[in-house]
């Protein structure tokens, strides 16, 4: 919390024409092309990490498909998460979040201006419409993050299972799987500190369809978490 205060205090004299047009943006984002929505939202972050004097070092970008949509799928450490994947991201996507977060002001706003989809994990019928929904908006070529885990993990660097019902919507849609590594995102905003931070954004080389096409999704699941968590432990994540 005190470091969200310090991005507010640091940018205070933006932030009523930033929320004007994140309001604006989120009330006609059928209107509104991508790339310029994914601008808002890229400067407003890098403005915030700035003032709330976060790095991001940011690792395999050329990983980031191009030309196709994909899905991202990082380990969950909490709230900064999104923020430090959309500094380290040029290519604009979409979220799939959990419904307590829906109507969190500035999220709600920042989710719709995004397009993501909103799941309530109580709920099966409701959970397999998202993933209907979302493989049918990366077939048309909207890129996706999906937080594989279900939940964030509790225990820093230390990603929770990975879950294969996480990946249906990339393997029907028969696009790349990007796994991404995070490492002491959950630094940001968990421990009260208003230290100067840096934090790692992986991008891992992608599971292209050929490669995944007769694994089990609990397969997909464990082997990007196989990946993630190598790639932790590579970049001194794991303590």
């Amino acid at each position: 919390m005190r470091r969200i205060i310090l991005m507010v205090l640091y940018n205070l004299p933006f932030v009523p024409y930033w929320w004007w047009q994140l309001c604006h943006f989120a009330k006609h984002t059928e209107e509104i092309p991508e790339p310029e929505k994914y601008a808002l939202l890229k400067k407003i972050t890098l403005h915030a990490n700035k003032g709330g004097r976060v790095k991001i070092d940011v690792h395999g970008r050329e990983h980031i498909p191009t030309g196709e949509s994909f899905v991202f799928f990082p380990n969950h450490q909490g709230l900064f998460d999104v923020l430090a994947i959309i500094e380290a991201c040029d290519q604009p996507f979409s979220v799939v979040a959990k419904k307590e977060v829906a109507n969190v002001p500035l999220l709600k706003q920042t989710f719709k201006c995004m397009k993501a989809y909103m799941i309530d994990r109580e709920d099966i019928r409701q959970s397999m419409q998202v993933i209907m929904d979302v493989t049918e908006e990366v077939k048309k070529g909207r890129n996706y993050l999906i937080f594989a885990e279900g939940t964030r993990s509790k225990n820093g660097n230390h990603p929770l299972e990975f879950k294969g019902g996480s990946f249906k919507a990339a393997t029907k849609a028969r696009c790349p799987i990007v796994p991404v590594a995070l490492i002491d995102t959950y630094k940001a905003f968990d421990t009260g500190s208003i230290e100067p931070l840096t934090v790692q954004v992986h991008f891992l080389k992608p599971m292209y369809y050929d490669e995944y096409k007769d694994m089990k999704t609990t397969e997909i699941a464990a082997e990007v978490k196989r990946r993630v968590e190598e790639t932790i432990k590579e970049y001194g994540g794991w303590d």
